[in-house]
């Protein structure tokens, strides 16, 4: 369980509504306090505001519509030009509240002289265009963050789920036979797997930085072998083969494990876009992608039902680097933490399963308590009328004492 809450206080949380709650609760007691001080034009108020804050973003709309016609005419698909973003600041973020402003403002009349408020209607825009131009006004990195996380547009994002539907989602379902049939033709490794073993370890380090044998990693995690190959039929290519190494880990006694293991090979090309400087892809924006990868992943695995129970996601933290056994022991770890979960490690000896409880049944036998289906039992005595309780006993026929009673 310590190594899960590490790994769960290491990934961090989806974005939550919290900015939003602020929001609403400072707007609901600035609007209380703006009413309670200016009653007679607290709504004139409110429409000059609102009006100023939405005649920015139409302007700005118009100078992004201007770059896509001009720019981008044959990005078009069927006829239509793919200018939905630059429209949208006119038929969908603005149009309502600006509406109501207007609205609002006829209702209520202007707090200011008309000159002063349409020198404000006509810089306010102005100003705001030019600095979301220039990049004054644009959004903050945790804005962008929400937004790639919310619309499914991070680089982690796309690479989860091609790591899922190219590659695990064909490959789990058959790991099961494929582990079988492994220890049918290797004798001497069949005891050495763990019901918690018969499943694909993946490994996701945190710094991306993977490398192509795990014997280089640590000297007791060795290769043993490989799983019989699995050919699919997949992009035009026949028979493709998809294959999973067997590797032979030693604990600190020399005791041996055989499992499935293998880097989630998508982090290479997180590690080389960091390394490529025309990527634009920083160590900081490495690190975040690998955990946003790691919580995509097992938020779709765990949906899964070709995939259920038969992977293990291990993240390794780079802060046991200097550790030469790290990755041996953390492969350990998920493995024992896999056995006591799920099957018990340490069963008392000498002492027999429990047995389904023994009970004495009405006719006289013994049988399992509720173990056994419901019968039919039909009679062949003639129907008796309904009198008063009568004991009758037939020792040699039944054995048993039945009672007759009037309903």
């Amino acid at each position: 369980m310590d190594s899960l809450r590490a790994q769960s206080a290491l990934v961090p949380a989806p974005r939550s509504a919290l900015p939003k709650l602020f929001a609403v609760g400072v707007a609901v007691v600035s609007l209380a306090a703006g009413f309670i001080l200016f009653q007679e034009k607290f709504l004139g108020w409110v429409s000059v505001a609102t009006l100023l804050l939405t005649s920015g973003p139409p302007l700005h709309g118009v100078y992004l519509l201007l770059e896509e016609v001009l720019n981008h005419r044959n990005r078009s698909v069927q006829g239509v030009l793919l200018s939905g973003p630059a429209l949208s600041l006119w038929f969908e973020e603005v149009r309502p509240p600006a509406l109501l402003s207007c609205l609002l403002l006829y209702l209520s009349g202007s707090p200011l002289p008309l000159p002063l408020l349409w020198t404000l209607v006509w810089l306010c825009p102005v100003l705001y265009a030019f600095y979301r131009s220039v990049g004054m006004l644009g959004p903050s990195e945790v804005e962008l963050s929400d937004i790639c996380e919310s619309r499914k547009m991070n680089v982690a994002h796309g690479l989860a789920w091609s790591f899922y539907l190219g590659y695990l989602k064909l490959v789990l379902p058959n790991l099961e036979s494929s582990i079988s049939a492994f220890c049918k033709s290797h004798h001497g490794s069949a005891p050495l797997w763990s019901r918690g073993s018969k499943r694909l370890l993946i490994l996701i380090p945190v710094n991306a930085n993977i490398s192509h044998k795990l014997e280089d990693e640590d000297e007791r995690v060795q290769f043993y072998d490989s799983l019989p190959n699995s050919q699919l039929d997949r992009g035009g290519v026949r028979g493709r083969v998809y294959k999973h190494s067997v590797y032979r880990v030693l604990d600190h006694k020399g005791m041996a494990h055989d499992c499935v293991v293998e880097y989630a090979t998508p982090l290479l090309t997180l590690y080389n876009m960091s390394q490529d400087s025309s990527a634009g892809f920083g160590e900081p924006q490495r690190r975040q992608q690998v955990l946003l990868f790691y919580r995509t992943l097992r938020d779709v695995l765990d949906r899964s039902l070709e995939c259920r129970n038969r992977y293990t996601l291990i993240l390794l933290n780079d802060e046991h680097e200097d550790d030469p056994h790290c990755l041996s022991k953390s492969i350990l770890r998920h493995l024992q933490q896999q056995d006591s979960e799920e099957y018990p490690m340490f069963p008392t000896p000498g002492i027999p399963p429990p047995q389904p409880e023994q009970t004495q049944t009405q006719w006289g036998g013994v049988g399992d308590a509720l173990s056994r289906d419901p019968t039919l039992m039909f009679s062949l005595d003639k129907p008796r009328s309904l009198r008063g309780p009568v004991e009758v006993t037939d020792c040699s026929r039944t054995g048993f004492m039945m009672y007759n009673g009037k309903a």
